[in-house]
């Protein structure tokens, strides 16, 4: 039994005939006819008296009649209720993230959302090493990235991966390039050895940004000081002052993985990993423990992790993917 052969019934007994009903069904009368006698079968009782002007329910018949009407009713309001749903989960998830990170993660990331989960709505909070974890402290996001930061508080922090830190900037006087070296016969950049990257005239942030306190303690534990030629705060000046010749700098794969490199007739640009010590930057995924079984913020993060362990698959991320699900 199903529920067409019941509203076909129903249908029939309404219309008072057989050949009224069909009409109204858009179905051929013997198909009908087919219809009702295998629900008889099934039923093993007679359901409609055939006369000459129409037909009309036996004892049985109007039985099922009532029961069916209440059966096509209960179904009728199930599927409004399932319809009535959210088509998957919804809400607004929030991710605070280095903005150095955010150009080559984030526009796959969200454009993908709008795709498989339109009723998630995702904002980005992009901001400084420390104004993440600020971010982060004040649960005004509900993931984020973490530089060089393995705990905080009660978030719950796992690795996520690990990245390079390269030497970059025009070569104007010819003095870096004889200084590059291959590190592995499978590695594309050129190495260039931390001691003589900080001889180099520098373009820097400021030391409350994690780049240059890694560069700093680097510098310090070698013994080593570094040739500061611009300082500022802002990584687009940072950008411009070492992409128009100003100077070099010190930065991480992410930064050079979604940066054009610039063209100088009168210099050759140079891009090389730190080595000797190997300068790394570590992230890590942080989240609000008290959003663990939010659904919403569930299909985020794996839609963030999908994209960057891909990214890093596919060597457009220079990376070593670090996580693990807990």
């Amino acid at each position: 039994m199903d529920l067409r052969a019941l509203r076909y019934f129903i249908t029939v007994l309404e219309a008072g005939s057989l050949s009224r009903a069909a009409h109204s069904l858009y179905v051929a009368q013997p198909a009908l006819t087919a219809q009702i006698k295998k629900l008889e079968a099934e039923l093993g009782a007679q359901l409609l008296e055939r006369t000459h002007a129409g037909v009309t329910a036996t004892p049985a018949g109007t039985q099922l009649y009532e029961d069916a009407r209440r059966l096509l009713s209960d179904a009728d309001a199930m599927c409004e209720r399932i319809q009535r749903l959210p088509m998957g989960p919804e809400g607004s998830v929030s991710i605070a993230m280095p903005f150095l990170l955010t150009g080559l993660l984030m526009g796959p990331v969200i454009a993908s959302l709008r795709q498989s989960h339109p009723r998630i709505r995702v904002f980005v909070l992009d901001d400084s090493s420390l104004m993440v974890q600020k971010a982060m402290l004040e649960r005004r996001a509900d993931l984020g990235i973490l530089v060089d930061t393995a705990s905080l508080q009660d978030l719950q922090v796992q690795p996520l991966a690990t990245e390079p830190i390269y030497f970059c900037g025009h070569d104007a006087q010819g003095e870096v390039a004889p200084l590059l070296y291959q590190g592995s016969t499978e590695e594309k950049t050129p190495c260039l050895d931390f001691s003589h990257a900080t001889a180099q005239p520098l373009v820097l942030q400021s030391r409350r940004f994690s780049i240059r306190q890694t560069v700093e303690q680097a510098a310090s534990d070698l013994q080593l000081s570094l040739n500061i030629v611009h300082e500022h705060d802002s990584a687009r000046v940072i950008r411009s002052l070492y992409q128009c010749g100003a100077g070099f700098t010190f930065t991480p794969s992410c930064s050079l993985a979604e940066s054009p490199q610039p063209q100088a007739a009168h210099s050759q640009w140079i891009v090389a990993r730190v080595c000797q010590p190997d300068l790394q930057r570590h992230y890590h995924l942080a989240r609000q423990p008290g959003r663990s079984q939010d659904a919403a913020v569930n299909v985020v993060q794996h839609a963030l992790l999908e994209h960057a362990q891909t990214l890093i698959a596919q060597g457009h991320w220079q990376a070593q993917w670090l996580y693990q699900a807990p």
